[in-house]
């Protein structure tokens, strides 16, 4: 490993130790906060009668697990890589956010059943001045909370404490519709707070579902963020060697811990050493820039020592872009004296890749049936 590869594993590291730090802290935060927020709610809801407050609690008691859940998922991603797992543990954050969203579901759903219980069979409840007032500092209290929070999971990029902290901003809508309620049966003894309930339970549910569908697309892989790999590809043809950077893929082996591949079309005079020392300086600038861990790069040649083979390329580019389907062509190479030619092609997902395939080829080798005809189709996976 040389110097830079050392100085990219080492920054790596920490970023993750403090990443961690600022994930617990955040967490440890929440949780004491929800606990004070559950006692009090929990009091005035038992004391009151209140099937709304009392919902409002059990829904502070879920972020709180929800807090410890994080803390321990990202503990356990945080574990060292070794043989059985050579790219470390960062997927089990996406785990636990599973498990976040599980349990805000469930919540959500028994106290739904709770609510609608209560539209049948309603039961008075009995507020006080100083209920109502806990209440409303309860409110305040939690969106200062989901701001913190959410602002901590930006800065860090974690997917739990976003979570959690727009959840916080949830609930405080959630207990200003229930401090709503309770004013209105104190001062005018009409009881809407079973429907409140049932309004508090959709917002969970739909927030659980939301939460769920996010982590599902993480552990399923989602296409790269744009922006990321527009910059990525930016960098990589500054330098004057790289004509092109194509083939782009990120695989994400939890936040922050992204590791790419990538092919450069480069000019058919560059020796191996040249390659090596361009690709190991293009590593360490994507990575200083990008927080990308481009762990490989393979190589596209182009022509440069004739002109027949730019016409050639010429004319298949244009005879397949005809076709709407087709997105990209890269890579091309033309050997004249071996009468051989080889591209890529990006094609939508709107054509089986094995049709598009064909019908490529017999195009291609209508125009010049004297060469052997190489097309590889590739997958269209970043922007």
């Amino acid at each position: 490993m040389n110097k830079e590869q050392t100085e990219v594993s080492e920054n790596i590291i920490q970023e993750s130790i403090n990443r961690d730090k600022v994930i617990v802290k955040t967490s440890v935060i929440g949780i004491v906060t929800n606990i004070f927020l559950v006692i009090f709610k929990a009091t005035i809801g038992l004391l009151s009668n209140s099937i709304a407050v009392i919902l409002d609690a059990v829904n502070n008691l879920s972020d709180a697990l929800s807090s410890v859940i994080t803390i321990i998922g990202t503990k356990l991603a945080n574990k060292l890589p070794n043989k059985k797992h050579p790219l470390g543990y960062g997927r089990i954050e996406y785990m636990s956010a599973m498990l976040v969203s599980a349990i805000v579901l469930y919540a959500g759903i028994t106290s739904m059943v709770e609510s609608v219980k209560r539209i049948f069979r309603p039961e008075a409840a009995d507020y006080s001045i100083i209920s109502l007032i806990i209440i409303a500092v309860a409110v305040v209290v939690k969106v200062l909370l989901g701001k913190y929070v959410k602002a901590k999971g930006e800065k860090v990029k974690s997917g739990a404490l976003i979570a959690s902290g727009a959840d916080a901003m949830f609930d405080a809508i959630l207990s200003a519709s229930v401090l709503a309620s309770a004013i209105i049966y104190f001062t005018t003894k009409v009881s809407l707070e079973a429907y409140v309930g049932v309004i508090i339970s959709g917002v969970i549910i739909k927030a659980g579902i939301g939460m769920m569908s996010d982590t599902i697309n993480d552990i399923l892989g989602k296409r790269a963020d744009a922006e990321t790999t527009k910059k990525i590809k930016q960098l990589l043809v500054e330098e004057p060697e790289v004509r092109g950077a194509y083939d782009l893929i990120i695989h994400n082996y939890g936040p922050n811990k992204n590791l790419a591949s990538v092919h450069l079309e480069l000019p058919d005079t560059m020796t191996v050493e040249q390659v090596d020392t361009l690709t190991r300086k293009l590593q360490s600038k994507v990575y200083h820039q990008t927080g990308v861990v481009i762990a490989g790069m393979g190589v596209y040649s182009y022509n440069t020592k004739n002109d027949e083979s730019a016409k050639i390329q010429n004319t298949i580019l244009e005879t397949i872009m005809k076709h709407n389907w087709v997105l990209q062509m890269h890579g091309f190479y033309a050997d004249i004296t071996k009468k051989e030619i080889r591209f890529d092609v990006v094609m939508s997902f709107e054509i089986d890749a094995k049709e598009g395939l064909k019908i490529l080829n017999d195009e291609v080798t209508k125009l010049y049936s004297e060469y052997k005809i190489q097309i590889i189709p590739d997958v269209d996976v970043s922007d």
